[in-house]
């Protein structure tokens, strides 16, 4: 599909008890120059200018139920049956301008309020080339992130820090010092560690990164840590300025919890790396008739110039299928307009380890992803080391096509990943 230079598209999931073409034209006027009604000064020039247009509609199976409970509609004694339909809508960019939050209240905003409506999603947006280009890019995405950390071609093998929350400052350097000697080429914060009062960013930073340019000046290998900046606007520019003086390369910030403002202002303020975690996501993702599709969120977030993103894990634990988890990784390895070299690198996390690796391999068929393992590498038998170990023995295997069992024939740590992790995933 094309998309006109001066307008991008969205394409959303639809219930109601009416009709679905009338639906869609409620939607359209809503978010462009209209409202239930025809009001004063809208005219048909402006309207030709400046309104949203309904460009296809597919009904789909009907429901017995409505998916969602709605007063409106129940004050009118409207019933089913609940027809469903897909929908794609245009919006004019000029509508928009370069601007991010209004752009994702335009696509998204009161459409969820509906009246006529038990059950709306979002579930893709396509941006016309010259509409991306006035927003932010990542500054690494997939080649700079592997620049900075050395890792020419493979996965990048990753780690969390665990305990999540508790260790001081010197604790935690203390295991990064162990990770790095470990082999990993990536460590992040867990999404609830920021900046607490028994390690607070100020005394965290320069003790983690004290360690890494240990391990840099003995090794050469420099070991991308992203450090958990999550809060208010100004102190997260404030905590990316400590890390970049300290040596950091990358800083992590849960996206729904700051908003596309201050995640556009942390990008413009700082060079460092931008590790996106989309913690809370399930609450936006989860009902299939409401909220938004990883599509169109990452669409939105990349617009904001993250250079990461989190995808969660294959067999996994967490409650996405595989296939959300596959198509959510190639939504991030995709320009988000023709002719963009935008992709940003899919952070897999969740449940990951040695035995993992195969079905992430054959859905995905590029090492261009970070593969995150806190248990899988922390928690195995041998250690920290072999954890590591484990996991790039899995990735060998899976590029080579052999089954893991016959390749831990000769991989004692891949072995001794598929006695211990392997029973507690059944």
């Amino acid at each position: 599909m094309t998309t006109p230079a001066d307008r991008l598209q969205a394409t959303y999931l639809i219930e109601t008890p009416l009709e679905p073409a009338k639906v869609a034209e409620v939607m359209a006027g809503e978010q462009s120059c209209g409202t239930f009604t025809r009001v004063q000064g809208e005219t048909d020039a402006l309207r030709e200018r400046a309104r949203a247009t309904v460009e296809q509609l597919d009904e789909l199976p009907a429901a017995e139920t409505p998916s969602l409970p709605n007063a409106w509609l129940d004050r009118q004694g409207r019933g089913g049956p609940w027809r469903r339909a897909r929908v794609r809508v245009s919006f004019p960019t000029a509508n928009i301008g370069a601007n991010l939050p209004t752009l994702a209240a335009t696509v998204s905003g009161n459409l969820y309020d509906l009246g006529e409506v038990t059950g709306l999603r979002l579930e893709s947006m396509q941006v016309p080339a010259s509409y991306r280009a006035r927003f932010e890019r990542p500054v690494a995405g997939i080649t700079g992130t592997r620049k900075l950390t050395g890792v020419t071609h493979g996965a990048l093998v990753g780690t969390i820090i665990k305990p999540n929350v508790g260790f001081s400052a010197q604790q935690t350097a203390e295991l990064v010092a162990q990770l790095c000697a470990a082999g990993v080429d990536f460590i992040k914060d867990d999404e609830v560690c920021a900046d607490p009062d028994h390690a607070p960013l100020a005394q965290r930073v320069p003790a983690v990164m004290a360690a890494v340019r240990a391990h840099q000046a003995r090794t050469g290998k420099h070991v991308m840590v992203a450090f958990n900046i999550t809060d208010e606007t100004e102190a997260m520019k404030r905590h990316a300025d400590l890390v970049e003086r300290e040596g950091g390369s990358c800083v992590m910030v849960s996206l729904n919890w700051c908003g596309f403002s201050a995640v556009q202002t942390l990008r413009r303020h700082t060079p460092l790396v931008i590790h996106g975690h989309r913690n809370g996501f399930g609450a936006l993702s989860r009902h299939p008739q409401l909220g938004i599709g990883f599509q169109a969120y990452q669409t939105l977030w990349r617009l904001a110039g993250v250079d990461h993103m989190h995808v969660h894990g294959l067999q996994g634990k967490f409650s996405q299928p595989d296939a959300e988890v596959k198509e959510s990784a190639r939504d991030c390895l995709a320009p988000l307009a023709e002719g963009c070299d935008d992709a940003v690198m899919p952070a897999f996390s969740s449940g990951q380890w040695a035995g993992t690796v195969p079905a992430t391999w054959s859905a995905i068929g590029t090492d261009d992803l970070m593969f995150m393992s806190g248990g899988g590498i922390l928690a195995h038998p041998g250690g920290p080391a072999a954890g590591v170990t484990s996991i790039r023995q899995a990735w060998a295997a899976a590029r080579a096509g052999i089954a893991l069992p016959d390749a831990a024939r000769a991989a004692p740590e891949l072995a001794a990943a598929l006695d211990f992790f392997g029973p507690k995933t059944r």
